[in-house]
């Protein structure tokens, strides 16, 4: 580990990476008006020491990818942004649509290569949409695994994309992926949310990175947030931390193969979200952070 990176680092594939990264998903509210804001927050991830970016082509309308090239290129060589596919944006009441066939895939992919001014996507998360939250897979839109994975295999030794991540899956799911070879797993999970714990067991058996979404809740399918916990709240005083790094802090403790993408559009907030590198939570906030599962 470095100090430089926020956490330490872990491997994702080939990079190695902060343990506290930036998910830009934040940055799709954030329009052209006000684009030198969303370029300010950008430069100031990578400041301070922030080497992963989390984006995707239906974060609006290739939105937030705009946004991190405006700001970003000509990209630190350190710098790894990785991208998600299996949804497109559509101009509709719901403005998310399902994208999980191959050629939707690829679609997608080419269109992170265009509007983040990139030759490779370094890694590339396919999102499946067995189950929520979100979207669930019906008619055309359910296509076997093996079937989107041969063609990231086939996106990867074509030179587009560098590595193959996956998002929203099932245990069997990632055994099934594994001979695909994984470098990274993206599932929802926090202090109070640790379903996705075997597939995290998997992750650290197999030397793949965990990065989990949601670990403070989400307004999405109403996912409870664990800051407004009583005992998250308790650590916190205890502290002088803020009840979200906590939750960040606990999530790096809990297994070395953590990394961390939170998303803001304030400067101060990522600041504070930084800060949870440097926090220390010792055996009895540990042992009370265990319980809340």
């Amino acid at each position: 580990m470095t100090s430089e990176r926020p956490g330490g680092t872990v491997k994702l594939g080939q990079y190695e990476i902060a343990r506290i990264g930036y998910g830009a998903m934040q940055l799709e509210h954030v329009d052209t008006a006000a684009a030198g804001a969303a370029g300010a927050l950008l430069r100031r991830v990578v400041e301070l020491g922030v080497n992963h970016l989390d984006t995707a082509s239906f974060y609006g309308h290739t939105t937030v990818n705009e946004h991190i090239r405006a700001a970003l290129h000509p990209y630190p060589d350190d710098l790894v942004i990785v991208s998600k596919v299996g949804a497109r944006r559509v101009d509709a009441p719901v403005p998310l649509a399902l994208a999980q066939r191959p050629e939707q895939l690829r679609e997608q992919v080419h269109l992170d290569l265009t509007s983040l001014g990139l030759e490779q996507v370094p890694v590339v998360n396919l999102r499946r949409a067995d189950q929520g939250p979100g979207l669930i897979a019906e008619g055309d839109q359910v296509v076997p695994l093996d079937d989107q994975l041969a063609e990231l295999i086939a996106l990867r030794n074509e030179g587009l994309i560098g590595a193959i991540g996956l998002s929203n899956i099932s245990t069997e799911q990632l055994e099934q992926a594994l001979p695909a070879g994984i470098v990274c797993v993206q599932n929802a999970y926090s202090v109070l949310d640790r379903s996705s714990e075997p597939q995290l067991q998997l992750c650290a058996a197999n030397g793949i990175a965990w990065i989990p979404y949601f670990p403070l809740g989400s307004a999405f399918d109403q996912i409870p947030s664990p800051t407004e916990h009583p005992a998250v709240q308790e650590v916190a005083a205890h502290l002088g931390a803020t009840p979200a790094a906590v939750c960040l802090a606990w999530i790096l403790a809990h297994n070395d193969h953590t990394a961390l993408i939170p998303g803001t559009r304030s400067i101060p907030h990522l600041e504070d979200n930084l800060r949870a590198a440097n926090i220390h939570l010792d055996t009895e906030a540990l042992a009370l952070l265990n319980t809340l599962s």
